[in-house]
């Protein structure tokens, strides 16, 4: 008797094996399409964008830059005029699969302070890749110019 248990306990739980996997590959993120011209390859899925250079981060799945503006944080559809000279498509770009990673802002500035000023290793961008993935992004999610203003200045700013 003891055995045929042991036996049950066994097959039952290699049963369940293929649908525990089946749930992990299930719960995977892609969010390609939705990434700015300008972001760098080589992610499915990414939350945020922080950009050392300007020390400002990019909402993904909203398509809003955050910045600070005094002591708020500023969600916006472009970028403010004091980053005018600012290139999306060569500035250094950090991917941050976190919650409001903003919130840690002095982590961030501290561990990718040597990114700043071209010293990052080079990224291929989205625009100039020949991944066949990134195909979809096209103009629609090219939003901003290559100094980083935005066609929609001024227009949606808030905070969270």
């Amino acid at each position: 008797m003891k055995k045929l248990f042991t036996l049950v306990v066994l097959l039952t739980a290699l049963a369940a094996a293929p649908a525990a996997q089946a749930q992990v590959k299930l719960n995977v993120n892609i969010n390609i399409g939705n990434q700015p011209v300008w972001g760098p390859v080589g992610y499915d899925y990414v939350d945020y964008y922080y950009m050392p250079d300007i020390d400002v981060y990019y909402y993904v799945p909203e398509r809003r830059f955050i910045y600070l503006e005094g002591n708020r944080w500023i969600f916006a559809a472009s970028l403010p005029g004091r980053y005018r000279g600012f290139d999306l498509y060569s500035g250094y770009k950090v991917v941050i699969n976190e919650p409001r990673p903003y919130l840690r802002a002095d982590v961030y500035r501290v561990k990718y302070a040597n990114y700043k000023g071209g010293r990052g290793p080079k990224q291929v961008i989205i625009r100039d890749s020949h991944d066949n993935r990134y195909k979809n992004n096209g103009p629609s999610h090219n939003d901003h110019d290559d100094r980083g203003n935005g066609k929609n200045r001024g227009k949606g700013k808030g905070h969270h």
